[in-house]
């Protein structure tokens, strides 16, 4: 893949546009190299004054004018769109789905040898905040896989990971995000429950929260502990706040939420 290739979007809703912002603004490929296909010519018109990309209502006409073909429909819809396009791929096409719980078989079963690679994104991806899993089919290349970890990188980060562990990054990023969120309310509320206004406690646990991922993030070589030990100093009040969660026992209850998220991703891709 090279970056004057076309891409073309079969479904321009939330994630698919944050793609396609993010691609766009960064400078990766030009809008005129990108296409998108709705289901009505109103739908359609819509996205294409939001996004300034072309817009068309014919799956098949995407299929046959794009080198990498992005299927963002709902899941349920997925089956029947790969039915609809499948005489008009070839060896050269890449399909990417960011259907949640369509495993790459899934896909291949429908179209067959046909390179696909399977992605995990997450909605922070609409403030260019995004996390994603991408995973390789059968058939895809490694280069294929790092193309598309290079394109959804402009909008957060991207990783390659085994299709089995798939279902561990739908648990800990596309999940977590209302995990995050519930801790930073929980916070807030605490606060206010303590006696400070609601919106200040607010802002304290989200610029807190931001700040400390930043930090993990700069952190280089230093374990995450250590981060950790550096504010709970032995005796002091962040020290008391420790103990708490560990007597509380915080690590247990995240594996469980985790692991439980992930076994359910797993029974939804069945």
């Amino acid at each position: 893949m090279n970056k004057k290739c076309k891409i073309g979007f079969i479904g321009c809703g939330k994630m698919a546009s944050a793609i396609i912002k993010g691609v766009i603004s960064s400078g990766f490929l030009p809008a005129c190299n990108i296409k998108g296909s709705e289901v009505n010519n109103e739908i359609a018109e819509l996205a294409k004054q939001r996004l300034g990309i072309d817009v068309i209502t014919d799956n098949k006409e995407l299929a046959v004018c794009s080198d990498i073909i992005f299927i963002a429909t709902k899941p349920n819809y997925a089956a029947s769109v790969l039915e609809e396009i499948k005489g008009e791929l070839n060896e050269n096409k890449l399909i990417v789905s960011i259907c949640a719980g369509v495993s790459t078989s899934k896909i291949e079963k429908v179209i067959g040898k046909q390179r696909v690679v399977r992605v995990m994104p997450n909605t922070p991806a609409m403030i260019l905040e995004g996390m994603s899993g991408v995973c390789r089919g059968t058939y895809a290349t490694e280069d294929d896989a790092q193309f598309v970890v290079e394109l959804l990188s402009n909008i957060g980060k991207a990783i390659e990971v085994k299709e089995e562990q798939i279902d561990i990054v739908t648990a800990i990023s596309g999940s977590g995000p209302a995990f995050f969120y519930k801790v930073i309310e929980d916070i807030a509320r605490a606060g206010e429950k303590l006696g400070l206004d609601y919106e200040k406690s607010l802002m304290l646990a989200v610029q807190t929260a931001n700040g400390s991922a930043k930090m993990v993030m700069q952190r280089g070589e230093v374990p995450v502990q250590t981060l950790v030990d550096n504010v709970a100093t032995k005796g002091g009040c962040t020290f008391v706040g420790i103990t708490v969660m560990n007597e509380e026992n915080s690590e247990k209850l995240f594996y469980d939420v985790i692991e439980q998220t992930a076994k359910k991703a797993n029974e939804l891709g069945k």
